[in-house]
């Protein structure tokens, strides 16, 4: 009798094969459960969509953007380290209209879904395509000093290839774009 753990309808009928030909089933039947297990590990990571959980600090009520882990898949305005530091969005003219503005283009953006717009702060995630990697991204309004502060974090990994401090780069050109901030971040942050 065939324990019931290790049983395979391929291997029932192992006895009644020419010894030959047994090795080359045994192999197969190997093959085929290593690529039954290596395709439901990538459909169960799809399905998880590979997403972390979003950090507890965001959005805290602070006032402040949420502070940079040590790995180097985060950017922010915020951070005092060259690795995570970005300059923040200099408006030009009206705050309320650039704040409009960038809301409006980040609701625009596909496979971007805004948490939470409240006024003065907005919270978006930005998923990948392929992988389906969730990425946060916070902005803060600061009209008196006629700035946007930004962070843009992935939830997992270690790094992000340039990811989001190409996305804020990204950001910052369209919103250039349209005159209201400015082109270059300025090398005094």
């Amino acid at each position: 009798m065939i324990p019931a753990r290790s049983f395979h309808p391929a291997r029932a009928l192992l006895p009644f094969v020419p010894f030959a030909a047994r090795r080359s089933s045994e192999a197969s039947v190997g093959r085929a459960s290593l690529v039954g297990f290596v395709s439901l590990a990538a459909a169960c990571l799809l399905a998880a969509g590979c997403g972390g959980r979003m950090p507890r600090a965001i959005a805290d009520g602070s006032g402040r953007l949420a502070p940079c882990p040590a790995s180097p898949n985060c950017v922010s305005s915020e951070a005092t380290d060259e690795a995570h530091a970005i300059a923040p969005f200099r408006i030009r003219g009206d705050a309320d209209a650039a704040w409009k503005a960038l809301a409006a283009h980040l609701a625009s953006l596909p496979r971007v879904e805004v948490v939470t717009a409240e006024s003065g702060y907005l919270h978006t995630v930005f998923t990948t395509r392929i992988m389906r990697y969730r990425d946060d991204v916070e902005l803060a309004l600061d009209s008196d000093a006629g700035t946007i502060r930004v962070r843009s974090a992935s939830r997992v990994g270690h790094g992000d290839m340039g990811v989001n401090r190409a996305r804020v780069e990204a950001i910052r050109s369209s919103l250039a774009e349209q005159g209201l901030v400015e082109p270059e971040p300025d090398s005094g942050r």
